[in-house]
């Protein structure tokens, strides 16, 4: 199917889903371009598109070149220090804030001040990047030293499994964490947004008020 009828069907799902939600505010869809070619990401620019995401430094700078410049830009993976300096000022959103030595060297090559998800590890599953939900409030304190970072919202990835029910408590967790968050007035983390949900459970992610759904394969395929 196109970019463009895969669209279409997401967005129809999305708005199901918003009718069984107390979340009235649409999502953005991220198109998750990692795993295919130029061409593919240019025809969800086509179709509309104007929110994309990469987590690999090459094709990041790739497609950037070859998109137009109204395009968004997520880096939605985990990124090494001494990569920092490639990255953080070419993406408008940066999806995978985990621990302080990341943030040490972001707030040092950063020329701006940095809209930045916490990553958070709600599940606790040793293969996941992120921090406990029990440690983002203390990690957010910290946090208020470095002036080029502005904490918007939090990030998680539910585990790959077929029962919703875990699922939609992950994505539950997550926004109540954030909702927390929001209670404390923090000016360098209004904490908004919620980016969850992938081409797997996104309906879930969207009824548990996902701000930011981060669609790969449904949307654009894994064609290399």
């Amino acid at each position: 199917m196109s970019v463009k009828q895969n669209l279409k069907q997401i967005e129809q799902e999305i708005s199901e889903h918003l009718e069984k939600s107390s979340n009235s505010a649409h999502p953005h869809v991220i198109a998750v371009t990692k795993y295919v070619t130029i061409e593919r990401a240019k025809e969800a620019y086509e179709a509309g598109i104007r929110h994309f995401g990469e987590n690999r430094l090459e094709g990041f700078k790739e497609k950037k070149a070859a998109l137009p410049d109204d395009v968004v830009f997520h880096f939605i993976g985990s990124l090494q220090s001494r990569k920092v300096k490639e990255v953080i000022n070419e993406v408008d959103y940066f999806h995978a804030l985990d621990r302080l030595s990341l943030a040490k060297e972001i707030n040092k090559r950063a020329d701006h001040v940095v809209s930045c998800f916490l990553q958070v590890n709600v599940s606790g599953e040793e293969s996941k990047h992120g921090i406990a939900l029990d440690e983002v409030n203390e990690f957010l304190k910290e946090l208020k030293a470095y002036e080029n970072i502005k904490v918007i919202g939090l990030m998680t990835m539910a585990p790959l499994t077929d029962d919703s029910v875990y699922i939609k408590s992950i994505f539950n967790d997550l926004r109540h964490k954030k909702e927390e968050i929001q209670q404390f007035n923090l000016e360098h983390a209004p904490c908004t947004e919620l980016s969850m949900g992938m081409s797997n459970d996104y309906q879930i992610a969207v009824e548990e008020g996902a701000t930011f759904v981060r669609i790969g394969t449904k949307l654009v395929g894994e064609e290399e």
